[in-house]
């Protein structure tokens, strides 16, 4: 029997071997049953622990775990993509947006080296460069996706999803036009100017049936120069990006004056790249009272418990503590009962010792007489 650590319960991670002759094979995969990863300077890491038990049905103290890595290194990609090029070269044509002139676009091939992309979750602010691995529920994280730096390509973050890496659960976030879905678990994304980086704020949440937690979103680049990042950052009302829809408008008005903006489409779908990340998310150690109606009331509860004068025992170090304490008051009683024993014993020697010589019986024969 050969699991990950934590899911020997779940069937689709857990596999069980009957008379199977060695080398045995166990696929783990990459985007689920608690595999994480790392970014590196020069690529990904991956890493899981799995327990290998050799009794199907018990758990024994025979199972071993091994602490499993896989580093990949990122190379380069050179791409080529058909775009549009739009721009004011006289002459008759539409007003576009800003008030540009829209001629026929006309296709041209560019061949441009891939920008490499990153997800990181980071505990508190970026600017505190810790990458969250371990969080509890409701402790601030901040999710960054960024591109290399380089002056062709843009992005706007997509179909955004919280996976529970078992394929039980998963909940929606962005939208394909990069709206919330649900503000209340994340925000609109917040882009730089050089739409290259995008950052959204949000608190720690887990499905309540596992502590491992994936995010996976879709990138899709734009190509800054030729204006396919116009709707970059979206503007977002009812869930819906008013700025692509008025830019949907504008082309299919092209569309009428007989240019090739249809290859547009195409292009947006093949500069689409899939990130995903993931973390581990443990429940609170004491639950909230529910008397408390507001924040600030628990506010100075953990301010004490951040005070750097106080420090926190585990339950076991607690009990140990307790019983090491009970047994030397014990010994201290029972030394104090064999002391006060000692004393008294002492206290009777020396009483017999010190009485006189005539304390027996003692008979006067000088008044003694006989009848």
């Amino acid at each position: 029997m050969i699991y990950p650590k934590g899911l020997s319960k779940n069937s689709s991670c857990m596999s069980e071997y009957k008379d199977q002759k060695s080398p045995i094979l166990y696929k783990l995969p990459l985007k689920s049953c608690n595999t994480m990863s790392a970014e590196l300077e020069d690529g990904v890491e991956y890493f899981n622990t799995v327990v290998v038990q050799p009794h199907l049905k018990l758990v024994t103290n025979q199972g071993r775990g091994y602490h499993i890595r896989c580093k990949y290194q990122t190379q380069e990609k050179t791409i080529t993509n058909t775009f549009n090029v739009t721009g004011e070269f006289g002459g008759e044509g539409k007003e576009g947006l800003n008030g540009s002139s829209l001629l026929g676009t006309t296709p041209l091939t560019a061949t441009a080296p891939m920008p490499g992309c990153y997800m990181r979750i980071f505990a508190g602010s970026p600017s505190d460069r810790e990458v969250a691995e371990n969080v509890r529920i409701g402790d601030p994280l901040t999710l960054v996706i960024s591109l290399d730096t380089q002056e062709i390509y843009g992005m706007i973050i997509t179909n955004c999803l919280v996976r529970d890496g078992l394929g039980w659960g998963e909940q929606m976030l962005i939208n394909n036009d990069g709206c919330p879905v649900d503000y209340e678990i994340l925000g609109p994304f917040e882009y730089s100017k050089s739409k290259t980086t995008a950052s959204v704020k949000f608190q720690a949440h887990k499905f309540p049936y596992t502590d491992s937690v994936y995010y996976q979103c879709n990138v899709k680049l734009c190509i800054k120069n030729a204006g396919g990042c116009d709707e970059v950052p979206p503007i977002c009302i009812e869930g819906e990006n008013i700025v692509k829809r008025r830019r949907r408008r504008e082309v299919s008005e092209i569309d009428a004056s007989g240019d090739l903006s249809a290859v547009e489409p195409e292009v947006n779908e093949t500069l689409t790249i899939e990130v995903f990340t993931g973390l581990y998310v443990n429940e609170e150690e004491e639950l909230p009272d529910p008397d408390r109606a507001s924040v600030e009331t628990a506010g100075p509860a953990r301010e004490e418990i951040d005070d750097p004068d106080t420090f926190c025992l585990s339950p076991r170090t607690f009990a140990l503590g307790i019983a090491i304490a009970g047994l030397i008051l014990m010994i201290a009683v029972i030394a104090a009962i064999l002391i006060l024993i000692k004393r008294r014993l002492r206290g009777k020697d020396h009483s017999t010792t010190g009485s006189s010589i005539y304390s027996g019986p003692y008979t006067n024969t000088a008044y003694s007489h006989s009848s």
